[in-house]
């Protein structure tokens, strides 16, 4: 299954990599194809990062929601998109992806 990581990023230090890099290793462990968007390159617009974002959304099968998504303009979207693309919606503290 592969499941993309979504989760805020904008004005954390070092926007939040060390909270998605340790999802990506968890679900990893799980054997899950695991699509990270904190490996994306600075430098880019925010409707850029978007963009590409949402490109790796639709190829996964589920997407993965780490805490504080709620306060993030870009996981809000993230999240509608799953929900319109009836994909599985997994969050952070949620027995069945992390304790099993």
């Amino acid at each position: 299954m592969k499941v993309y990581i979504a989760g805020p990023m904008s004005g954390y230090d070092q926007f939040n990599r060390p909270a998605f890099h340790a999802a990506e290793r968890n679900l990893i462990q799980k054997t899950f194809i695991v699509l990270n968007p904190a490996m994306l390159p600075d430098g880019l617009s925010q409707a850029q990062y978007m963009d590409i974002c949402l490109a790796m959304l639709r190829c996964a099968d589920a997407v993965y929601m780490l805490a504080g998504w709620e306060e993030s303009a870009g996981a809000r979207a993230e999240y509608a998109l799953a929900q319109k693309l009836a994909l599985k919606v997994f969050f952070q503290d949620e027995k069945d992806v992390n304790n099993g």
